[in-house]
């Protein structure tokens, strides 16, 4: 069993492609709030056509390096790999509504996993052959963030996992 867990974990490193180093995702600079504020938005599905030099100004670089470069965050790491709050998860990066955390699950794998989305637009798919694997790119719905990538080894009912960064999640829970 312990082989059967490192085997899995060493999976979950190589699949999840370009980690961004601690010291990257920690030194974040921040754009203003007004200027984030107006394309964050909860509630307007609309999809947004913002320039990445725009992004890059406005968001921290943490969450720039993650969601516009397509970096992964450490494994172990982000704020809701092992976070069991009951909410929603929304993009860091413009607001859209993600995934519910009844749908969230313990992957093991060091980074939040979840078995299906909020809603069938909350997010988009694209082919990731990067570093010579072939994978599903799952990026965001409204802002085409990176949020992580799409896999065929989660648990019933879907048999998916949405294996996202936390950096590039928001949260909140039920009131």
């Amino acid at each position: 069993m312990k082989y059967l867990l490192i085997a899995s974990i060493c999976f979950c490193l190589l699949s999840c492609g370009q980690q961004a180093g601690s010291s990257e995702i920690q030194n974040a600079a921040h754009g203003t709030s007004d200027q984030r504020n107006q394309y964050y938005s909860r509630t307007d599905t609309s999809k947004l056509n913002v320039p990445d030099e725009t992004w890059k100004k406005i968001l921290p670089d943490s969450i720039y390096l993650v969601a516009r470069n397509k970096y992964t965050e450490r494994a172990f790491t982000g704020k809701y790999n092992e976070f069991e709050g009951i909410g929603t998860y929304y993009c860091a990066v413009c607001g859209n509504a993600l995934f519910k955390s009844d749908s969230k699950f313990a992957s093991t794998c060091g980074w939040p996993s979840f078995f299906e989305t909020l809603r069938p637009a909350s997010v988009i798919y694209q082919a990731d052959t990067s570093f010579g694997m072939s994978r599903i790119e799952v990026l965001c719905g409204r802002c085409n963030s990176h949020l992580g990538h799409l896999f065929d080894d989660g648990p019933p009912p879907t048999g998916k996992r949405f294996c996202m960064n936390s950096i590039v999640l928001d949260f909140e829970p039920v009131k």
